[in-house]
């Protein structure tokens, strides 16, 4: 038990709590309150009535009249006793009560002799049973013996400040919810404009459908990405008819997806605005699940138009050879997977040829880089018109090094002619100080065969035969798997 409460520890905590909750202890003083203090004096015809509250350690008055002190300490308050029982409490003269007889406000000023108190019950919380907190208490210098009926008045006024408690708590509670609503709303807003200026940086707009309804909620940014006023009707727009046909397709397949299974999307998708001009956005999508089904689609949608464009330009920048606006190696690489794949499983011919160039080093050394460059362009030129070579892809390997994707006739049955042909158009003489110096081209070619499924079995084949026509003789040519050496038409010994 707690000593001088006579309630477990449990209980006081909780009593204590209650208290708290009212917020009232050393408040100032409220005309409700005085008066209800002045008619219990008055209906006892009293010299002494207060309302007290009992702190951990003190005796508090919210209201008092006969008696100067606001407060007094808890072990010597004749309250506590009431508190305690939870129950009203009588002492028609404290004198012949032991538990009194010896109390400094009995022995001295203001010489208590008759005492009745009521205790004032508050929850902690709406679940829990209502604690004693304090009381409405009636005492006098004289002994009494008050009737059942004026107690039970007492006990009525009781129940009046109680009431104006709860209120006072109530209004209060209420208020700082008010308060508090009324912050978050703030919060809210301004966390709103938040999220509209990031959305503008980086050109994100969020949306949600309803698929009970149908309705959708686009964001402001949303609006501006379809360039569209913001006091348009989300009802009066079909937002596919924005995304180009094949795109709309994706787009429409991921819908039904969320729609049906609950899957999200992220798609990179072509555009039209409302004003007629392509964008390219992203959009992402997910669910929105209640009670275990999909009830509305949520996600995001950016404008990533610069960003595709600078990373297509970066991407272009890595598939071309800046010296000679061929395809670079990483882009021949990619087109030839891709011809190997689609070769697959036909009989659809397909071959590569390396070549190398003979004497440029000689360039070089005598007349500069930039002349060495300049022999590398006209070679890229004349190999951007072999026309006679039908479909072919012509690339820069790095250094001297070329190299040709060839499909279809070319690719076999005319390679050896072809190669011939070659051989002749990529002479070319360069003008030295004392003498020409004329580069010529060797090159290697190997068929896509069972022993060259791949690419890399395709380019060593070819590499081995430009090795071994070199060995022979420069500017020459040779194919894997064929022992005959390639000669120009008009064959020269270079």
């Amino acid at each position: 038990m707690t000593e001088g409460s006579g309630m477990s520890p449990a209980l006081e905590e909780e009593r204590l709590r209650a208290l708290r909750t009212l917020e009232v202890l050393d408040t100032a003083p409220e005309a409700e309150f005085d008066a209800v203090v002045q008619g219990a004096r008055y209906l006892f015809g009293c010299s002494m009535a207060f309302v007290s509250l009992l702190d951990v350690n003190r005796q508090w008055f919210k209201a008092r009249c006969g008696f100067d002190g606001e407060e007094t300490a808890r072990d010597l308050s004749i309250c506590q006793h009431t508190v305690a029982a939870d129950e009203t409490l009588v002492i028609p003269d404290t004198l012949n009560d032991p538990r009194f007889v010896a109390n400094p406000f009995v022995t001295d000023p203001p010489h208590i002799r008759f005492y009745a108190g009521v205790p004032l019950r508050i929850r902690a919380d709406p679940d829990r049973p209502p604690m004693p907190v304090g009381t409405l208490c009636v005492a006098d210098d004289k002994p009494q013996h008050p009737s059942s009926e004026r107690i039970a008045l007492l006990e009525g006024m009781a129940r009046v400040i109680e009431a104006v408690l709860v209120a006072r708590r109530t209004s209060r509670t209420s208020l700082r919810l008010a308060v508090e609503r009324q912050e978050a709303l703030v919060e809210i807003e301004r966390a709103q404009r938040l999220l509209q200026q990031a959305e503008r940086m980086a050109r994100i707009g969020s949306w949600r459908v309803d698929l009970k309804t149908g309705r959708s909620h686009w964001s402001a940014q949303t609006y501006a990405i379809h360039h569209l006023s913001p006091d348009v009707d989300t009802s009066s727009i079909e937002p596919l008819s924005f995304y180009a046909p094949g795109d709309r397709a994706l787009l429409q397949e991921a819908l039904a997806a969320c729609r049906k299974h609950g899957q999200p999307w992220d798609l990179e998708l072509d555009f039209v605005n409302a004003d007629g001009v392509q964008r390219r956005v992203r959009t992402m999508g997910e669910p929105e699940w209640r009670d275990g089904a999909v009830v509305a689609m949520i996600g995001v949608v950016q404008d990533i138009t610069e960003r595709y464009k600078f990373e297509r330009r970066l991407r272009e920048f890595a598939l071309t050879d800046d010296l000679t606006g061929l395809a670079s190696r990483r882009a021949f690489n990619e087109q030839l997977d891709a011809a190997i794949a689609t070769a697959a499983g036909t009989s659809s011919p397909l071959a590569v040829a390396i070549i190398d160039l003979d004497r440029f080093k000689e360039v070089n050394d005598r007349l500069g880089h930039p002349a060495g460059d300049e022999v590398l362009r006209v070679i890229a030129s004349r190999l951007r018109e072999v026309d006679y070579l039908g479909d072919c892809l012509p690339a820069r390997l790095g250094g001297d090094e070329f190299v040709l994707l060839l499909r279809g006739t070319h690719a076999r049955e005319r390679l050896a002619e072809g190669i011939k042909t070659l051989l002749s158009e990529l002479r070319h003489t360069v003008s030295a100080d004392d003498r020409a110096i004329t580069v010529s081209a060797t090159i290697g070619a190997c068929v896509l065969d069972s022993g060259h499924p791949d690419r890399s079995t395709l380019l060593q084949g070819a590499d081995d035969a430009l090795y071994r026509a070199k060995r022979l003789r420069r500017g020459t040519g040779a194919i894997a798997g064929q022992p005959a050496i390639l000669t120009a038409p008009d064959s020269q010994t270079i």
